[in-house]
């Protein structure tokens, strides 16, 4: 049985992925993933690509224009569709994620951690803090495929992000937290290929040398996707351009959950 999980790392550049991730970029060399190029979907925002990538709509159909919308999704969704058809859910991620797919307003308390059945995220692991360590949140996790299987867990580090806006794109801070997430990452993912999962690593957005995003540069909206399957197959670096509304549809496809028609664009082909 497929599973998958979704590693949304909160404003990764694909440039700066490509030249300092350098576990991801071995298994990329090494025909062991494959890298597309996604120009992202806008605005360039984060609350708005959460929605656009689990619902695979444009921001101008699902309706979360920006960040300051805070309600509950009213597209078919990931998390909704896998729930619906007797999946396993899970989220290491900001609080927004829980006031789209569980309940809002997020309350720090009753919502930080959620073990649910009939909640979309059915087990959640919520922050509300845009500098909470990376490091923390990867195990949280990571408990949570140890003592879950999910068959989709979404794992939404901000790190990227924080130090993107404070230190500016072109800065050794926000290039050397790429460095540190890869390597962070690496075991993790050998761990969950043994485990059966195909990974997906990419971005909602890009930041530029002023720390801002939400525009339409290639540096606000150029983000990565790799895909690391159990097999070790991959195609490396194909330089290929995507699109975050695939993503969508490409998770419902591998975990065989049917494509509902508000998703236009195909699944990607993973064979």
């Amino acid at each position: 049985m497929s599973k998958s999980i979704l590693v949304l790392s909160d404003a990764l550049r694909y440039d700066v992925a490509k030249d300092n991730m350098g576990f991801l970029g071995h298994l990329v060399e090494s025909k062991q993933s494959t890298l597309y190029k996604i120009i992202g979907e806008l605005p360039s925002m984060s609350r708005p690509m959460y929605e656009t990538i689990h619902t695979g709509v444009p921001s101008s159909d699902h309706g979360v224009v920006a960040n300051s919308i805070v309600r509950l999704s009213n597209k078919p969704n990931v998390f909704q569709l896998l729930k619906n058809a007797g999946k396993v859910t899970a989220a290491a991620a900001y609080y927004w994620y829980s006031e789209l797919y569980n309940r809002a307003p997020y309350d720090r308390i009753d919502d930080k951690e959620t073990d649910d059945e009939s909640l979309s995220i059915q087990h959640g692991r919520f922050y509300t803090e845009d500098e909470y360590p990376d490091i923390e949140l990867f195990a949280s996790a990571a408990h949570l495929v140890r003592k879950f299987s999910p068959d989709y867990l979404l794992l939404h580090p901000m790190g990227m992000d924080y130090h993107g806006e404070t230190f500016g794109s072109d800065s050794k801070e926000y290039r050397n937290h790429a460095i540190y997430q890869d390597s962070k990452l690496a075991p993790l993912i050998m761990e969950w290929k043994e485990r059966g999962y195909t990974v997906f690593v990419t971005g909602d957005h890009g930041i530029n040398a002023d720390g801002g995003h939400g525009g339409t540069t290639p540096e606000q909206r150029t983000v990565p996707f790799f895909v690391i399957q159990p097999s070790g197959k991959g195609r490396g670096e194909t330089g290929e351009v995507i699109s975050h509304l695939q993503i969508a549809p490409t998770i419902l496809k591998l975990l065989n959950v049917t494509i509902p028609e508000t998703m236009k664009h195909p699944p990607l082909s993973l064979d």
